[in-house]
């Protein structure tokens, strides 16, 4: 690692809450920066694998997260060096309200000296919108909130009294308006995943002309980022070829996840069990989690893969599933009407959906590897028929705690790992 520093313009994206419309303004902008030929490199801040999808589609780059609990403060500012050493802008997306959680974006802002863009809802209000915009300014010493842009404006008229009540240091960077043609379609783990949006790039289009329309190229001065190392990834899987399932049943990957195999050594290959393919040729697999419950009479239809699954198990190979990749090797898996399906059978148990969240947070393991953080998000209800080899915890005291599940080099869980947490323990999860 270089230890020069690198300096970009930056704007961290946040709001007084949640659906105020940040996947919506940072998509817009990234889509209209890079429409006018800039590098822009865009990240999410704590776990997230659906927005990050939609804003790859709209910067044309990776879109990694930034968690100071999750990744580590060495990985956060590895990864914005990096960035701001390629790029002409750096996005970085909120999560929640400016000031929520444990470690909250105004803590990231902080850190790491981002100004701040606040998004504000201005649909059902005027001049109080600069009220808010204050609010949020001045709530905290030493934040910088650079600038403030309104979603859902009903007129030229009404993005023109939002942006005069805003005070003189507070720099009015855009509008998009109220219109449902706008909007990014959404479901019960959040955004669509794009890649099932045919239309996303012109959706992605239609914001950034919306964006155009009230849009100011005020960018704050360049930040500075000082070069830092990430933790060392051994190369240890020289020669391992990991088969990795990929498709709309199992889409929640990090990039930087698929970076540290490929760093460790690994031949990554991909292959889709909603098309009806089998297991390749491999030395580890892994299932990763998505939306198996959207494709039940598929995936229990694909017998070729079950029974190479239940071969590389009794092998003992090593194969990773998390969240809906365990639900997927259960023995049955039940849709929210209750109309079950035969899965995988490699874990003895049943998963049935549920209208409500079965489990959301922060979770930290240790493994018999290594300890591992990363977070669960899921509206499953399990019942495992197994003894758990370790329960994961919620850093900031939160009722979930995940079990992790083992028979041989089998592992299994609701929680999502995030593999540079820990380089070691991760890769020995696919060691042969």
């Amino acid at each position: 690692m270089t230890d020069h520093n690198a300096a970009c313009p930056a704007l961290l994206v946040s709001a007084p809450a949640s659906g105020q419309g940040k996947t919506s303004v940072t998509a817009a902008l990234a889509r209209w920066h890079a429409r006018q030929g800039k590098r822009v490199r865009v990240f999410k801040t704590g776990p997230d694998f659906l927005d990050p999808m939609v804003l790859e589609r709209a910067s044309g780059a990776p879109v990694y997260q930034l968690d100071l609990w999750m990744n580590g403060e060495d990985d956060v500012r590895a990864r914005l060096h990096e960035a701001a050493a390629d790029a002409d802008l750096i996005l970085v997306e909120g999560v929640m309200g400016l000031f929520d959680g444990g470690t909250s974006s105004a803590d990231l802002a902080l850190r790491f000296g981002l100004p701040v863009l606040a998004v504000i809802d201005g649909s059902a209000m005027a001049q109080t919108f600069g009220a808010l915009a204050l609010g949020l300014a001045r709530y905290r010493d030493g934040l910088r909130v650079h600038g403030v842009a309104a979603n859902r404006v009903g007129s030229a008229y009404h993005a023109q009294l939002l942006a005069g009540s805003l005070p003189d240091d507070l720099h009015w960077l855009g509008a998009l308006p109220r219109d449902v043609a706008l909007a990014l379609p959404e479901r019960h783990l959040g955004l669509v995943a794009a890649a099932e949006l045919g239309d996303i790039d012109a959706r992605l289009d239609a914001l950034a002309d919306a964006w155009a329309t009230h849009a100011s190229a005020d960018l704050p001065a360049p930040v500075t980022f000082p070069s830092a190392s990430r933790a060392a990834v051994p190369a240890t899987l020289r020669g391992v070829r990991i088969a990795i399932a990929r498709d709309a049943a199992f889409c929640f990957v990090y990039p930087a996840n698929l970076d540290l195999l490929r760093e460790a050594g690994a031949q990554l290959c991909f292959f889709s069990p909603l098309a009806g393919e089998t297991l390749p040729a491999c030395d580890a697999a892994w299932l990763p989690g998505g939306y198996p419950e959207l494709h039940l009479l598929t995936l229990s239809q694909n017998n070729t893969l079950r029974e190479a699954l239940h071969a590389h198990v009794e092998a003992g190979r090593p194969l990773l599933a998390e969240c809906g990749g365990m639900l997927y090797a259960l023995d049955s898996l039940a849709d929210v009407e209750g109309a079950s399906f035969p899965m995988a059978g490699l874990l003895r148990g049943k998963a049935a959906m549920q209208k409500r969240l079965g489990g959301l947070g922060m979770q930290a393991v240790a493994l018999p590897e290594g300890a591992l953080r990363g977070h669960t998000f899921h509206y499953a209800l399990a019942e495992i028929d197994e003894d758990p080899i370790a329960m994961a915890s919620n850093p900031d005291g939160g009722p979930s705690k995940e079990g992790v599940y083992r028979r041989g080099r089998f592992t299994a869980s609701f929680m999502h790992l995030y593999f540079p947490s820990n380089p070691v323990a991760a890769v020995a999860l696919f060691l042969p």
